[in-house]
């Protein structure tokens, strides 16, 4: 049986962030598919300056966490900062004693600008005050991963592993960036895309799916709104990592493909948790 303090330390510990897997992908070196074609502009050019801004709802509290997406350049040429941020509010704020997930990724534009290549990653999740870090560099000349982990005693631990032969290892936001801009290919409705991932010890595939024509059509004429919904889109990850029963998160893409609305479903205890944007600007 689940006890108040062991649910709220489980509480505590589950990240709010719906629209993406906390993973890692990682793809072959293949040329970029026709979608980033001959004179199609960089990629940095289509994100530079983005902010998507979701509010994160579970059962009819519709605004329990604010997620913050942004894509901005740095002071060296052709490296971007793409950063995500998490946090709880109200109630559900004061339960999770706070809670903020922040994930930061330096990336480089590389193939002459058709797809961004992780050069680190790093994980803060704040829990009242508790701080939990690990930062993932990608040495790729060196083929080279390493994490640094910052344990609760304030000592580091290190781990090295090499990359293979062939692959490129980017973290989840990046490849949510290569992902949109057609990198793993081009983005057609009833289409599906395996990409390999590296979560914590084990490695595995996450699947999404482009739905088709007619089931899109089926979809959207059960929304109440259908501004901005230009494709329908089912993610499949391990239901470990989503704390839920399948692993399956749905929802919809605008014809730039940035996520307007979507759901992991089943979540144990909450069922569904809801992610809408509420704001996007583009400096």
């Amino acid at each position: 049986m689940l006890s108040r303090r062991s649910f709220l330390k489980w509480l505590s510990g589950l990240p709010l962030l719906p629209l993406w897997p906390i993973s890692f992908a990682h793809g072959n070196v293949d040329p970029p598919t026709s979608s980033t074609k001959e004179g199609l502009s960089p990629i940095s050019e289509f994100y530079k300056g983005e902010e998507l801004t979701y509010e994160i709802g579970v059962w009819v509290l519709p605004r329990v966490a604010l997620g913050r997406l942004s894509f901005q350049e740095t002071q060296t040429k052709g490296h971007y900062v793409l950063l995500l941020q998490a946090e709880t509010l109200g109630v559900m704020g004061w339960v999770s004693r706070y809670r903020v997930d922040t994930y930061r990724a330096i990336a480089e534009e590389i193939d002459g600008g058709r797809r961004l290549r992780s050069l680190s990653f790093e994980e803060h999740v704040k829990i009242g005050n508790r701080i939990r870090r690990r930062i993932h560099t990608f040495d790729h000349e060196r083929r080279k991963w390493t994490v640094d982990q910052l344990r609760g005693d304030g000592t580091l631990r290190r781990k090295e592993m090499k990359i293979p032969e062939g692959m490129i290892y980017d973290d989840f936001i990046t490849a949510a960036y290569n992902f949109r801009y057609g990198v793993y290919g081009n983005i057609e409705r009833g289409k599906k895309y395996t990409i390999p991932t590296f979560p914590r010890k084990r490695a595995y595939n996450y699947e999404v799916r482009v739905a088709s024509q007619e089931e899109e059509e089926k979809r959207r004429r059960s929304e109440s709104s259908t501004e901005g919904k230009d494709y329908f889109v089912k993610l499949s990850i391990d239901p470990d990592i989503t704390h839920s029963k399948e692993g399956l998160v749905e929802g919809w893409l605008t014809k730039d493909l940035y996520p307007v609305e979507g759901a992991l479903k089943d979540v144990i205890l909450f069922g569904d948790i809801k992610g809408k944007l509420i704001k996007r600007t583009k400096s």
